[in-house]
């Protein structure tokens, strides 16, 4: 049987996902973009971009949460792309799971020579269930608490997103899903288990080109969700000779972070990411850890491949 101190693990990180940020937070965002903004675009006809990206968060905390992505995006034409993510939310030993499924649509406007502007929408469902079988309090059984009820239901996603980008620099506005979760809120008596809010992201991100060899690479995001503090990331990257990254974020009130990630081929690059937590829950866990692989697939066969879409 799963005891107390257990359970207060799970409550607190239920309590701070259902009040704070809930949707999936990751360090290395500006590579994994169509995730959060589904009016993500490339310019890059005749390849399909693969990537996976895994987070365990708040490591050696009870219940810590861990995150897994999927995604696939491609340009169709000049002018539409599309993309599906897959993303797997767990808290507990499979005490929460959300996972989510999205597609995603995106238009490109040429605004000039060298500026364009997407826009896209996403559409998907997402799967959520809770299991607290188990548990119990002070040697009861809790079943018959209605703040531990098992849940298993589904939800309908819809979200928007523009982007804009040139050669050298982006910006992005997006609210991945406008249907808030409101059946959560009337499932039982305690109505504090994942209420989702609107989450709005403003993104953006510049290549600044010092040497032939060395390139600067800033980068921002913002969220507001309603009830919670502005969140905001600021990501230094600088690149060296196209193959090798290496960085440093900082989330507001929340963590520093180093980056870095090599392009192993011209199709393949892995990443790694480390959170050192300076909030208040610093002093229960020693950090998050994040992977990242990307591949992207180039259907012509007949070039190579000197860019990545992600971030340039």
């Amino acid at each position: 049987m799963r005891k107390i101190n257990y359970i207060f693990g799970i409550i607190l990180l239920v309590f701070c996902k259902s009040f704070a940020q809930q949707d999936p937070q990751f360090t290395q965002y500006m590579y994994n973009m169509s995730v959060i903004n589904p009016g993500y675009a490339t310019d890059d006809l005749g390849t399909i971009n693969f990537g996976g990206i895994y987070r365990m968060q708040w490591v050696k905390a009870t219940g810590a949460p861990t995150t897994s992505s999927l995604f696939v995006h491609t340009p169709l034409s000049e002018k539409i792309e599309t993309g599906l993510n897959v993303i797997k939310d767990e808290l507990g030993e499979d005490v929460l799971n959300e996972t989510t499924i999205n597609a995603d649509f995106s238009y490109k406007v040429n605004l000039n020579t060298n500026a364009k502007l997407a826009l896209g929408f996403k559409v998907g469902a997402n799967f959520f269930t809770t299991n607290f079988n188990g548990f119990q309090l002070n040697d009861d059984d809790i079943s018959s608490d209605p703040a531990f009820q098992n849940l298993n239901q589904t939800f309908f996603n819809l979200g928007a997103g523009a982007f804009y980008f040139t050669d050298s620099y982006y910006l992005g506005l997006s609210v991945p899903n406008f249907l808030p979760n409101k059946q959560l809120k009337e499932a039982n008596g305690v109505q504090a288990i994942g209420i989702d809010e609107l989450h709005f992201f403003f993104t953006g991100g510049y290549v600044f080109k010092l040497s032939d060899n060395i390139k600067f690479k800033p980068a921002f995001m913002t969220k507001i969700v309603k009830n919670s503090p502005l969140s905001a990331d600021i990501t230094a990257n600088f690149m060296f000779f196209d193959k090798f990254e290496i960085g440093a974020s900082h989330r507001f009130d929340d963590s520093f972070s180093g980056l870095a990630n090599y392009r192993i081929t011209p199709q393949l690059r892995i990443g790694y990411a480390y959170d050192h937590t300076i909030s208040n829950l610093g002093s229960f866990n020693s950090g998050s850890h994040e992977i990242i692989i990307l591949f992207d697939l180039d259907t012509f066969g007949n070039r190579g491949y000197d860019k990545s879409p992600r971030f340039f």
